[in-house]
């Protein structure tokens, strides 16, 4: 398998910033050195558009969080983290992709699913490697992700692209206004489907 995909490495940043966020300077320290990136510790990437932070990296570090955590805990800090790695990106892409201006502020909800999402795409499949492809149902929002960084390599039993979902779920509650919705991961490419598929219901929970 190619190893030739890359985030840049403003994405890899805001990765290990939500890291660190999440399970502590101590805590993402232990997971580097258990994932063979311990040069990142005390060196995180630049805040640049460079292509060069590997899809392999971003894997391994999943499963690290899982070796060091545990199957369940990890999945729980993956889903924390990504709510955070939110944060870190509405800050540096936010105004690039149009979410912070009032225009979009004023849209109503279901006009803010599919213009955020339409947004989201578009960042990911514009500025990395990842490939996403949006479909939409009466009731769903389908975000397949056909080349995914986060199970980059991965032959699992189980969906585990849980940062995603999480960044998701943020990218919902904040656009809401503070609304829930059902977010969740019912395909995998680490368990051989063609492509990792978040499937969001487009009403929140009441």
């Amino acid at each position: 398998m190619s190893g030739d995909f890359f985030y840049p490495q403003k994405m890899g940043r805001i990765i290990l910033l939500g890291m660190e966020e999440i399970i502590g300077r101590t805590g993402l320290h232990a997971v580097l050195n258990l994932s063979s990136h311990s040069d990142y510790i005390g060196n995180y990437p630049p805040a640049s558009t460079d292509r060069a932070f590997p899809f392999q990296t971003i894997s391994d570090l999943h499963v690290a969080l899982e070796q060091a955590y545990g199957p369940r805990g990890g999945r729980g800090l993956a889903l924390r983290i990504g709510r955070a790695t939110f944060t870190y990106g509405l800050r540096e892409y936010g105004t690039m992709i149009g979410l912070t201006e009032m225009a979009f502020r004023l849209l109503p909800l279901s006009s803010k699913l599919h213009t955020g999402a339409k947004a989201f795409a578009d960042l990911f499949n514009h500025h990395t490697d990842q490939v996403v492809r949006l479909e939409e149902t009466e009731r769903h929002l389908l975000w397949h992700i056909e080349r995914c960084p986060l199970c980059w390599g991965r032959h699992t039993e189980e969906p585990v692209c849980h940062m995603a979902v999480g960044l998701l779920q943020e990218s919902l509650y904040w656009m809401s206004g503070g609304k829930i919705f059902n977010v969740e991961e019912n395909q995998c490419i680490a368990r051989g489907d063609s492509a990792c598929t978040i499937q969001i219901e487009k009403t929140p929970i009441p």
